[in-house]
C-alpha cells in the first residue's frame, strides 16, 4: 500500500486524527486548550505497519489540517516533537 495516497481525517468527537491502513487505523490523539491550540499527546501506527513512513503520513496530515485551520499546537507525544525538529516548515505553528 503506498502510504502517499492515505487520507488523514480529522475526527473531532473522538479527539484525534486517524488513517485507516488497510483493516487498522493509525491515529493521532490530542487534547484542546482553549479554542485555538491542539496538544498532541499520541501518534500510533499499528506494529505490524511501524518503520513503513506511515507514521510521518499520519503526522504530516494532523498539522497540515491543523495549520490550515490557523491554529497551534504543542508535540507532547515524542514522536510528533522528533518530526517537527526534522521538519521545521511547521515550527511557526508551534504554540509558544
Amino acid at each position: 500500500m503506498d502510504n502517499e495516497t492515505l487520507e488523514v481525517i480529522h475526527n473531532r468527537e473522538a479527539n484525534r486524527f486517524e488513517m485507516a491502513i488497510e483493516d487498522q487505523q493509525a491515529v493521532v490523539n490530542y487534547r484542546m486548550i482553549g479554542a485555538d491550540t491542539y496538544n498532541l499527546v499520541y501518534a500510533g501506527v499499528p506494529p505490524e505497519f511501524e518503520g513503513r513512513g506511515y507514521g510521518g503520513r499520519l503526522v504530516k496530515g494532523a498539522l497540515e489540517q491543523i495549520k490550515a485551520e490557523g491554529k497551534r499546537f504543542i508535540p507532547t507525544c515524542p514522536f510528533i516533537a522528533v518530526y517537527v525538529r526534522r521538519h521545521p516548515e511547521y515550527a511557526d505553528f508551534i504554540a509558544r
